[in-house]
């Protein structure tokens, strides 16, 4: 079995300090969380960009500051979010692949989203396809539902990403595919041959996923964006406790953790630095 790949999903566009107080907002403080969680076994960090406010923002000047910060601590995969937040126009969604990122998220298609739209119309997904094509950037494919798997899999034919793709399964959002091991396994069987994948599972969710995904050969995603707390009633103190956990427990079923440069052989993406 390849070695286990750990994303630490830190920010969100969703979470609040009220929530959880020890979310880092600022570029210094998203450096400093994905570097700790790279020292823990995080060979990818997801990033979602905050004003100094707190409020979720793509603005490209904040997501090149962040990228720098991060690429002088350490060598960890720094992989934008063109998600952002619900509200956010695509003008405004696609600026983070302007600073050339290694890796970005690609939605490919329309789900609710607790109260919620998330919308991602074909206009959408192919114009986020061909610029992450343009520039180099591997697409991480975010699932929410079974047909968002066809919707990428229409982009192969049309030549806009390429095989071997690389899938995101995100389990648990209210309105969106259930967090069930049914479902997981479902989802993973219908991915081409050859693909990777790994799994967020949101809330009390995401370490029973990540437990599967672990014994499946997929790959996890943990941190603050997905799930707060520990365990029940008890705030993660960091995302890096998150990583930690699910290091240990890799490491306990016989599964060594995949370093950025071993994440970039996996999922073929090229060394930019």
């Amino acid at each position: 079995m390849e070695k286990l790949i750990i994303t630490a999903a830190i920010t969100g566009a969703e979470v609040t300090r009220e929530q959880q107080p020890n979310l880092p907002i600022t570029p210094d403080e998203i450096a400093e969380e994905a570097y700790r969680c790279y020292l823990a076994g995080a060979s990818i960090v997801h990033v979602h960009a905050r004003k100094g406010d707190g409020t979720p923002t793509q603005n490209v000047e904040i997501y090149r500051e962040i990228k720098e910060k991060i690429e002088k601590k350490c060598n960890i995969i720094v992989q934008p979010s063109t998600g952002g937040a619900v509200w956010h126009s695509i003008e405004e969604r696609i600026q983070p692949l302007f600073i050339n990122p290694e890796m970005a998220t690609l939605s490919t298609g329309t789900c609710n989203f607790g109260k919620d739209i998330f919308a991602n119309p074909q206009e959408y997904i192919e114009r986020f396809a061909e610029e992450m094509k343009k520039r180099n950037i591997k697409p991480e494919i975010e699932v929410f539902e079974r047909g968002m798997i066809e919707n990428a899999l229409k982009l192969v034919k049309k030549g806009l990403i390429a095989q071997p793709l690389h899938f995101d399964f995100v389990m648990g959002v209210p309105g969106a595919v259930p967090a069930t091991v049914n479902d997981l396994v479902h989802l993973v069987n219908c991915i081409p041959e050859g693909s990777t994948w790994s799994v967020a599972g949101i809330g009390r969710h995401e370490l029973p996923l990540a437990l599967h995904a672990i014994a499946m050969g997929g790959h996890v995603r943990v941190g603050f964006e997905d799930n707060i707390y520990y365990r029940k009633g008890e705030l993660a103190r960091s995302n890096t406790q998150l990583v930690e956990r699910v290091v240990r427990i890799s490491r306990e079923f016989g599964r060594e953790i995949a370093t950025p440069d071993e994440a970039r052989d996996i999922l073929k993406i090229s060394k930019r630095r």
